[in-house]
């Protein structure tokens, strides 16, 4: 697992203000920090790519440069992940996408059950898979969004890419898909009742867009 917070770095400013109350009144700074961090751990992913050297006519000569080859599809769930899904979108400007719609069904005994409604997605054969979600609670929903995810073949390589991580989520993907590199922005040890990381950030969907209506 590569944690971002564990070494100093400006990506800490991004981090603290999507967690800072008085910052996350404003939401374009809100999804504009998910952006920064989808775009710093998108290039930290890159590191792992494979690459040749290719040959780059520039207006006096050639130049050697170093570039992959790799198809890179980058996954996200709606809502909240949509801002990091644009941030790592800045760095593989040619990658395709996939969409998944994943959501929480709490029931009154305070559990909850996980469903996928909808999912768009390109084949995954022999690519780079990369999927962005803001937070990394139990881990249910993203283990559920990349197994119906894996239904159109199967990638090369699988990415889960997060701003804020439980401990517990972290543990759970390990265990039921332990071929799937984790990056983290920071990692928190508590997790309410209700699932909720603590000391976390929020609701990240709410605070990009707006509080929704709870059926």
């Amino acid at each position: 697992m590569f944690n971002l917070s564990q070494t100093p770095s400006i990506a800490n400013q991004f981090i603290a203000e999507l967690r800072d109350i008085n910052v996350q009144a404003d939401r374009m700074r809100f999804r504009r920090n998910l952006e920064r961090l989808g775009e710093i751990l998108a290039y930290e992913v890159s590191k792992t790519l494979a690459y040749t050297p290719k040959s780059i006519a520039t207006p006096l000569g050639e130049a050697e440069v170093a570039l992959s080859d790799q198809k890179v599809v980058l996954a996200t769930i709606l809502r909240a992940g949509l801002p990091m899904h644009q941030g790592m979108l800045h760095y593989f400007d040619h990658a395709e996408s996939a969409f998944v719609s994943a959501y929480r069904k709490h029931h009154k005994d305070g559990s909850f059950d996980v469903h996928v409604e909808y999912i768009s997605c390109p084949d995954l054969t022999g690519k780079t898979l990369i999927i962005a979600d803001p937070m990394l609670a139990t881990g249910a929903s993203m283990s559920l969004a990349i197994e119906s995810l894996l239904e159109h073949g199967q990638p090369a390589a699988i990415h889960v890419v997060t701003a804020v991580a439980a401990t517990a989520g972290v543990e759970h993907l390990q265990r039921v898909m332990p071929e799937a590199h984790l990056w983290v922005g920071a990692v928190d040890e508590e997790l309410t009742a209700k699932s909720y990381i603590v000391p976390g950030l929020g609701d990240a969907g709410d605070l990009s867009y707006g509080e929704k209506v709870q059926e």
